[in-house]
């Protein structure tokens, strides 16, 4: 006799496995483990990717620097207004380059680029507000509650137009230290008309820390340049910035830009730390390379 046929459900039979707690644990690690060897890549990509980006907003900036001089019998915009931002008292503050002293108040010209950015004189030839701050500036000012991005990271050379002057010519501000030095008022100053390093070599704008950036010029502390004294060398008010791992975004007369990566760690003190004025960091070869690449001694000047 022939037995049928059908599912049997006995001691024989095999149910379908079940994951114990060890496997995903397992996945998981892997994971971790593959997450972890792709954040320094990714992080490395990043920084990459913002340095691109910050090197294409100086090229924008210095060459609205520079069409502006071309544009007006080869005068330079001041790098710096003479402290008072009415143009009603302070007309000739208008040829400066921005009016906006950064600190961390609501003050509108820190986060209103309409206040002032849009109307001072290179607007015209660069019409872009991001080109004026560096993506890994993380400023903010509190405004009626809301944190709002400050407008600028840039600041420009002082040498490179000086301080807004009723009388015509930028000046250095009367500081006695900077009286010996260069400032170049005119595009062709910095091609042979005066002491020069050069349209490659001179500086125009830079990344400026966001917890020191204030008045729009950075003004390179020029002690131990002439006479050469490396024991002298330091910063005072003034410090570069450190966005780009420990580096600072610079723009050049000739129209390059280039990250240029500090060597000396007393040039990159951690951010919001109280940092002394004047700061000494005698011989530091960041320093050294700031002041060659800043301005000249005038002929037959010195200390």
């Amino acid at each position: 006799m022939q037995q049928s046929k059908g599912n049997k459900i006995g001691a024989g039979s095999h149910r379908p496995a079940a994951f114990t707690l060890i496997e995903p644990l397992v996945v998981i690690a892997i994971i971790a483990i593959l997450a972890a060897m792709l954040l320094p890549a990714l992080t490395k990509a990043k920084l990459k990717a913002c340095g691109v980006h910050c090197m294409n907003n100086h090229r924008q900036l210095c060459l609205a620097w520079r069409l502006y001089a071309e544009d007006n019998r080869d005068m330079l915009v001041y790098a710096s207004d003479d402290g008072d931002r009415n143009l009603n008292s302070s007309p000739w503050n208008a040829y400066s380059w921005t009016l906006t002293h950064m600190d961390t108040s609501p003050d509108p010209y820190n986060w209103d680029p309409t206040v002032d950015l849009m109307v001072r004189p290179l607007w015209q030839y660069s019409k872009s507000v991001g080109i004026y701050k560096c993506c890994a500036d993380t400023s903010t000012v509190l405004v009626n509650g809301e944190q709002k991005a400050r407008v600028r990271t840039m600041s420009m050379n002082l040498y490179v137009g000086g301080f807004a002057d009723k009388k015509g010519p930028g000046t250095d501000g009367g500081w006695p230290w900077a009286a010996p030095y260069v400032i170049y008022n005119k595009l062709s100053d910095i091609s042979g008309g005066k002491p020069s390093p050069g349209p490659s070599k001179l500086w125009i704008f830079l990344d400026q820390r966001q917890d020191l950036i204030n008045w729009g010029n950075y003004m390179c502390y020029m002690p131990g340049y002439s006479p050469p004294n490396p024991a002298a060398y330091g910063f005072s008010q003034d410090m570069p910035g450190i966005y780009h791992h420990l580096a600072c975004g610079f723009s050049f007369a000739d129209g390059h830009s280039e990250i240029h990566r500090w060597k000396d760690s007393r040039t990159c003190p951690p951010l919001y730390q109280p940092i002394p004025d004047p700061y000494p960091t005698p011989r530091n070869q960041d320093v050294a390379w700031l002041q060659d690449h800043s301005t000249r001694l005038k002929v037959g000047g010195g200390y």
